[in-house]
């Protein structure tokens, strides 16, 4: 009878053991699947790269068991992003999501005080055991950009605008000079930004003054890296084609991080896309099924990272002899036959 009870008791902690564990794990894992995802200041409706991050999260709500809190916030402010990031550090969230390089010092930051918790950094290489930085490969992307509007530009003029003057667009600008030197040696680009603080991003009335000066002096193609400034430019474009609507000097923009092409279908010559919305919802797959890695992750041409924009919003624009031309760059960066520069490790 001893022998009985003795088991009987034994059986029954570990059965209630058992029980408190599995409920403390199913707590734990509703916990855990709360995703919030920081945006940068150009916001949800930027049509570039805040709202790709915010098409991947919203994708990945619909199709992954994450909690209904799961929320999103925009930094508004620059004193915003540490607030943010330090109190959903706090055990609020299981995956944070944050967009951007401006949000890059403050995550690594958190990361070294909550090593538990579990970080995306978007556009950025910050090496902790916590967080996947998620690194874009613009300079590729923007080299056959460039390749593209040497190829089609009538006047063998082009420009560049960026938003920032950082290291970050200044590797897309040299990415795109490249590319077009590579069709075209005496190719003239002008090259310019919105400004030096963070408020070039969303200056649209400055970006749009830059674009009206570039195009007044025979740049047919512009692309543009400017975040919510950006729609000056394509402003800027729909103004020069309505007052001179000849085919043979029309105006073009090439749009960016996003597909751009349907916002001025025919005169969006393509968009140098950066796939935020899909490696964003990955990572949140990941995380949910418990397969969730960190380090960082190169996101180029070879990895489905970057790519060009071809739809039916531009295909007209282009011909079988181009998209041959287009293709042919493409896989020589794939397979490094194009050694394409990289202002991050060169400069300019």
């Amino acid at each position: 009878m001893q022998l009985f009870n003795f088991v009987k008791n034994i059986f029954l902690k570990s059965f209630f053991f058992s029980l408190f564990a599995i409920i403390s794990l199913n707590s734990y894992a509703e916990i855990n699947n709360k995703i919030c995802l920081i945006l940068d200041k150009g916001g949800k409706d930027d049509k570039s790269f805040n709202q790709s991050a915010y098409e991947g999260f919203l994708k990945a709500q619909s199709d992954f068991k994450i909690t209904k809190d799961s929320k999103y916030v925009t930094v508004k402010e620059d004193s915003q992003s540490p607030h943010f990031i330090r109190t959903l550090s706090n055990g609020d969230c299981g995956l944070i999501i944050a967009v951007g390089f401006n949000n890059a010092d403050i995550v690594g930051k958190m990361a070294q005080k909550f090593p538990k918790q579990r970080y995306v950094l978007v556009d950025s290489s910050i090496k902790e055991t916590n967080i996947r930085s998620l690194s874009f490969q613009e300079h590729e992307g923007s080299f056959l950009i460039g390749a593209i509007a040497a190829i089609k530009s009538k006047t063998a003029k082009i420009g560049f605008i960026g938003g920032m003057e950082i290291p970050l667009i200044k590797r897309f600008a040299l990415g795109f000079e490249s590319g077009a030197k590579y069709i075209n040696p005496k190719i003239k680009i002008t090259e310019t930004y919105v400004g030096v603080s963070p408020a070039a991003w969303n200056n649209p009335t400055k970006a749009k003054e830059l674009a009206l000066s570039m195009y007044n002096q025979e740049s047919d193609i512009i692309f543009v890296a400017a975040g919510a400034s950006s729609q000056g430019v394509f402003d800027a474009v729909s103004d020069m084609n309505k007052k001179n609507n000849k085919a043979e000097t029309k105006k073009f923009v090439i749009g960016v991080d996003s597909n751009q092409n349907y916002l001025i279908p025919g005169t969006v010559l393509t968009s140098m896309e950066k796939k935020v919305n899909s490696k964003i919802y990955s990572a949140v797959k990941d995380f949910i099924e418990n397969k969730f890695t960190t380090g960082v992750i190169t996101c180029g041409f070879a990895d489905d990272g970057v790519d060009w924009a071809y739809d039916t919003y531009n295909k007209q624009l282009f011909s079988n002899e181009d998209i041959k031309k287009i293709n042919k760059i493409k896989q020589d960066i794939i397979s490094k036959k194009i050694n394409v520069p990289d202002y991050y490790k060169v400069g300019k």
